[in-house]
């Protein structure tokens, strides 16, 4: 997948939005979770990293090309494509799409619990 591949399939997401953050990361995030995360250096080549299932990221890890992302965040279940064509087009759109429900079901349900205890609608 391109860039604008990726931007387009995230943004066809409920409620999600697009934000540049780090300097040089663009982030996709939903509820105000970031479900995606594009590096955008350029003396590199772009890497990926998205949330997944624990049975999918062992399987992931286990692929050249993918390693558990950085910062604590593979305790998370993240993984990181050193490539945006290390997996196919197919597969990247069903993970990408994975992760959103994943961050998506989690954001949400934590706000029906907060408008519960506030007494907000």
């Amino acid at each position: 997948m391109t860039l604008d591949s990726i931007r387009e399939h995230c943004l066809s997401f409920p409620q999600t939005h697009e934000q540049l953050q780090w300097g040089d990361s663009l982030l996709f995030k939903v509820a105000g979770r970031m479900f995606v995360i594009v590096s955008l250096k350029v003396e590199r080549d772009t890497r990926i990293a998205f949330k997944c299932t624990p049975e999918k990221y062992a399987e992931l890890v286990e692929r050249e090309g993918v390693t558990p992302t950085c910062y604590n965040m593979w305790k998370y279940h993240w993984v990181s494509l050193e490539k945006l064509d290390t997996l196919s087009n197919q597969e990247m759109r069903e993970l990408l799409q994975q992760s959103y429900e994943l961050v998506a079901a989690k954001a949400i349900k934590k706000k029906r619990v907060v408008r519960k205890r506030t007494g907000a609608k």
